[in-house]
């Protein structure tokens, strides 16, 4: 019985009923069936997941949770290396980068690395902006 009174817990605490002071208008009211139905797939999958796999749903939450995280933190540096290094005719501003992630300006600054920058090449399938080299190795200018 508290597994599944651990799961419809955690089902609840990841999925609220936002309260009057969320709504954005007066008197809006915010249809509760869709997360209703999120809290119990959530916490099925939850019920599932301990009696098949063994996976506390404390622990598989709080780790699937970290994964997100860092997923979304790799993709911000990604972001942000593109915004400083892809972006012309010139990079976006730090102040505007750091608003925009919830940073302060030196924490934008020192978000990417050199291998951010090569992710971001790859992908884009060209150079940052003012590092195109053309086949002598020269940069242009």
């Amino acid at each position: 019985m508290a597994a599944h009174d651990m799961c419809a817990e955690i089902a609840v605490l990841l999925n609220p009923i936002p309260t009057s002071d969320d709504e954005s208008e007066e008197g809006s009211e915010v249809p509760t069936g869709p997360i209703l139905e999120e809290r119990e797939e959530l916490a099925e999958s939850l019920r599932n997941s301990w009696s098949y796999g063994d996976d506390d749903p404390l622990l598989s939450t709080l780790a699937n949770l970290r994964r997100q995280r860092l997923r979304l933190e790799a993709e911000m540096r990604l972001l942000i290396a593109y915004g400083r290094r892809f972006t012309h005719p010139r990079p976006y501003k730090l102040i505007d980068l750091a608003k925009a992630a919830g940073m302060s300006i030196s924490g934008v600054r020192t978000a990417y690395e050199a291998e951010e920058v090569e992710q971001v090449a790859e992908i884009l399938g060209r150079a940052p902006v003012g590092e195109q080299a053309d086949s002598s190795g020269r940069s242009d200018g």
